[in-house]
């Protein structure tokens, strides 16, 4: 048996009958599938993402008609769910319900509040997204690169209608902040080449399959270069006219949400989809500064350790300013990451009864993103592909990349974090698909900075500097609560906020900029990490105390991953359930 006796508990406790009708049951899982068949078909990506393959050759209609009409299907979805008694399910379906029911009422605010018109932040965006086709895509088959050009045909339609929704957000002021928009032409800039052989859409047609005939694979690079040039360039050339000639321009000058159309209600929805917790912008704040205050000490034992003299703010400075905490090539800070994924590879037994098949690699950022991007993460591979998962490492401006940061950023962004994470949810046969593909962020990135805390647990941070740097990770997080609602709904300025993370972590300066300018552009995100880190913290901390010589942690880890990402309430029940069974 793959998954083990935790598994085993885990399948009993969600699927026992208790006195569940199965038509009831039924009707739900038909609801299910039909919601996840009009989910795919609207989304043509997210079905090549998931291993739909029918799909293949479109892009998404994205026009404000469109998404209202998407917003009413998912609206009586919701209604259809809501006339079912939730009480006639079995355990494990009213987890589902739940999670269903959380999931649409997001897809159906999104579209209320027409978050479409913001297609992008600070960092990411449609465009960039859309860059990664390449390699998001099967390309194994003369049929695979037909749809390839189908979809680069595509292109210009979808870049149209991009536009125009943002056209729309600009005429109410639903915009991004100008601030965080500077510089970030150079991100679209990337695509206009002169020869198409050079754009990164050709890059598939250099290395055919030698399964395709010759003459089919020279046909095909023909076409190829006139569809770049003709379809895919001229597209991103609007693109940049549009942004450096209309919405740059145009852009807001404050930086609150609280600030656009129906502001207060919108980033209250926000912290609602990010956290799955019902708080608010103010006890969000506090709990922050309860938790920089904590952090805090841990930080100051650690400097009296190395013996520093001078105070917390020198030692910052000292960390930030000395080359010997920074890589001096991107070849050693790729090394220094890889050694670090190997490290923690050998460990994970004592951590995990339940490992993923899928194995990751480690790579650097891609340069046309490098510049505003994070300073790591973890790409997702297409499920069903030939690609394994990745750990991006930013090899850009590497005196701004501190080496005592990396095992922190290592076992978040890899192994234990978002690897083991996301590879073992989509190796869960039995979830319904609109589970078994759904990223949570409160789950995922409250995994992901739990995952760094474990290091303590299995020999990393010997070294006092990388263990401050953990905790400055820690800190970072924590200072997320505050600035994020702090400049969202409290009236906090760029540099306030930036001063505030500063004063309080080890960041160096650039990623600061870039961190908040992220955080202004994708309100509530940030708050994810730190609320879901503490409840499975708290969780575990119950759990030993409860349970104490019959607990163990791999017995736990599988009973909070094994069910896939799931809301932060549902992923209480779900171990106060495992709790209860283990006593049993």
């Amino acid at each position: 048996m793959r998954y083990g006796f935790t598994r085993l508990l885990l399948l009993l406790l969600f699927c026992l009958p208790s006195g569940v009708h199965a038509d009831d049951a039924g009707r739900l899982h038909d609801l299910f599938d039909r919601e996840w068949a009009f989910r795919v078909s609207e989304n043509p990506l997210l079905a090549t993402s998931v291993g739909r393959h029918e799909y293949d050759d479109r892009l998404p209609v994205i026009g404000s008609v469109d998404q209202r009409r998407r917003g009413e299907t998912w609206r009586g979805f919701l209604a259809e769910l809501r006339r079912m008694d939730r009480a006639e399910l079995s355990v494990g379906d009213r987890v589902n319900y739940d999670i269903f029911e959380q999931q649409l009422e997001v897809l159906v605010a999104e579209i209320e509040f027409r978050s479409y018109e913001i297609p992008l932040n600070a960092d990411s965006g449609f465009h960039m997204s859309f860059a990664r086709l390449p390699v998001n895509v099967p390309l194994r088959t003369a049929a695979d690169f037909e749809n390839y050009l189908s979809r680069l045909r595509a292109f210009p339609k979808y870049m149209d209608q991009q536009i125009a929704n943002m056209r729309a957000g600009m005429d109410r002021n639903f915009v991004l902040p100008a601030v965080v928009l500077e510089g970030y032409e150079a991100t679209i800039a990337v695509h206009v080449v002169g020869d198409p052989a050079d754009s990164v859409f050709f890059r598939p047609f250099h290395d055919m399959p030698a399964s395709i005939l010759k003459s089919t694979r020279e046909a095909l690079n023909l076409q190829a270069l006139v569809v770049i040039e003709a379809d895919v360039v001229r597209a991103y050339s609007r693109f940049f006219e549009f942004m450096v000639d209309e919405y740059i321009p145009q852009a807001r000058t404050d930086i609150a949400a609280s600030s656009l159309p129906n502001g207060n209600a919108y980033y209250a929805q926000q912290i609602r989809q990010y956290t799955t917790l019902d708080m608010t912008a103010q006890e969000i704040h506090a709990l922050g500064l309860e938790e920089v205050a904590r952090i805090r000490v841990e930080m100051l034992e650690v400097i009296s350790e190395v013996g520093f003299e001078g105070g917390f703010q020198a030692f910052l400075g000292h960390l930030r300013t000395d080359p010997i905490f920074y890589p001096k090539t991107a070849q050693e800070l790729m090394r220094y990451a890889a050694y670090l994924a190997k490290k923690m590879d050998a460990q994970l037994p004592k951590l995990f009864r339940t490992l993923p098949r899928l194995p990751y690699g480690v790579e650097p950022v891609p340069e046309s993103i490098a510049p505003k991007y994070t300073t790591g993460r973890y790409v997702t591979a297409p499920f069903g592909s030939t690609r394994a998962g990745t750990y991006w490492v930013n090899t850009y401006a590497l005196d701004k990349r501190p080496l005592y940061n990396m095992e922190a950023l290592t076992l978040h962004e890899a192994v234990p974090g978002h690897h083991i994470q996301i590879a073992l949810a989509n190796e869960i046969e039995d979830l319904p698909a609109f589970r078994r593909f759904s990223y949570l962020s409160a789950f995922g990135e409250g995994w992901g900075l739990y995952a760094e805390w474990l290091g303590l647990e299995v020999g990393f941070y010997t070294d006092p500097y990388s263990n401050f740097g953990r905790l400055s990770y820690e800190m970072w997080r924590a200072c997320r609560l505050v600035v994020d609602t702090g400049m969202h709904a409290l009236g906090w300025t760029r540099q306030q906020a930036m001063d505030y993370l500063a004063a309080n972590t080890a960041l160096a300066l650039h990623n600061i900029r870039t961190e908040i300018d992220r955080y202004i552009s994708w309100p509530a995100q940030a708050l994810a990490y730190k609320l879901g880190e503490m409840k499975i913290k708290s969780l575990r901390r119950k759990a030993e105390r409860v349970l104490g010589s019959r607990f163990d942690v791999r017995d736990f880890h599988d009973a909070v991953l094994l069910q896939g990402a799931v809301p932060l309430p549902v992923l209480e029940r779900q171990v106060e359930e495992w709790i209860s069974a283990t006593l049993r």
